[in-house]
């Protein structure tokens, strides 16, 4: 664990819309008696990003053309999967870290984190989050419909390290996904903090016992940056363990965002469209740091 990967939750919050958008619209306030044209410039383009920051239209721009999330599995990519999973070993049992009994499959689906909440004042025990819970939704209906096994990687999030917070995310994920979907987990990986660590944990538990591809999936918007950690996980480990397998990374994006029925209202401001934009700008930043 690095140092400053702790306030990594701090320097996004302050780096990312709305904070630079209100940091300008004040300074420019604040020019509008010495410089009243460049305070009003400054007022302007503050209350402009704003706006646009908080729109759906915005949040469809930056996740198609600057995140360039790949396609859906489907067709052919799909089949392929699905022929693999026919031998898969239908006795499979949830665990931590060892290998379970029966043949080694072929591939293994993972579902990467997306945060979890201590306790659920619904349920009375830890859960996840609605992010994560769709992830584990596709990954539980991905298994049962190519037949290959799942996993989950998540551990305590940046934001939440420190004190007493409960299981960690990829236990519960594992919980859910056996009593909610039916579908047990044969890997559990409960110690990474971010994507970086969800591919080096990850590559490093299913190369140990031989599966050849790994299936990832997370949303749209985080699967180029996701693809990338993976393959370079896979780099990382051919160089320090040549014995092990080479890993196969293949995408399984889900929750694109799309445009609305009613074109007009995605130009106006939106919760849903604050969130989105916020989400993709924070992906993107991530990427060109290299995280």
């Amino acid at each position: 664990m690095t140092d400053w990967a702790i306030y990594k939750p701090l320097l996004t919050a302050l780096a990312l819309p709305p904070v630079p958008f209100i940091l300008l619209t004040l300074v420019g306030a604040r020019l509008i008696l010495p410089r009243r044209g460049l305070g009003y410039l400054f007022v302007l383009l503050g209350l402009m990003g704003l706006w646009f920051s908080s729109t759906q239209v915005t949040a469809v721009w930056l996740q198609q053309f600057v995140l360039k999330p790949p396609e859906a599995l489907r067709g052919e990519a799909l089949e392929r999967l699905e022929q693999a999973g026919r031998g898969a070993n239908n006795g499979r049992k949830s665990t931590r870290a060892g290998a379970v009994p029966g043949a080694v499959p072929q591939a293994a689906i993972i579902v990467l984190g997306a945060g979890r909440e201590p306790i659920s004042y619904e349920y009375g025990v830890s859960d996840l989050t609605a992010p994560a819970a769709q992830r584990l939704r596709y990954g539980a209906w991905l298994s049962r419909r190519t037949g290959l096994p799942l996993g989950a990687s998540g551990g305590i999030g940046w934001a939440q390290v420190g004190g007493n917070p409960g299981p960690a995310e990829a236990e519960v994920a594992a919980r859910i996904a056996d009593q909610v979907y039916g579908v047990p987990m044969t890997w559990v990986e409960p110690h990474s903090s971010d994507t970086r660590g969800n591919a080096a944990l990850t590559v490093a538990m299913l190369a140990q016992q031989g599966v050849a591809e790994v299936v990832v999936v997370t949303e749209a918007y985080h699967m180029r940056r996701a693809h990338r950690a993976f393959v370079e996980a896979v780099q990382t480990a051919a160089v320090a363990h040549p014995e092990w397998p080479v890993i196969k990374v293949t995408d399984a994006p889900m929750g694109f965002w799309r445009r609305t029925e009613r074109p007009g209202l995605d130009w106006l401001p939106s919760a849903e469209g604050m969130a989105r934009v916020h989400l993709a700008l924070k992906e993107w930043l991530g990427w060109a740091v290299g995280s």
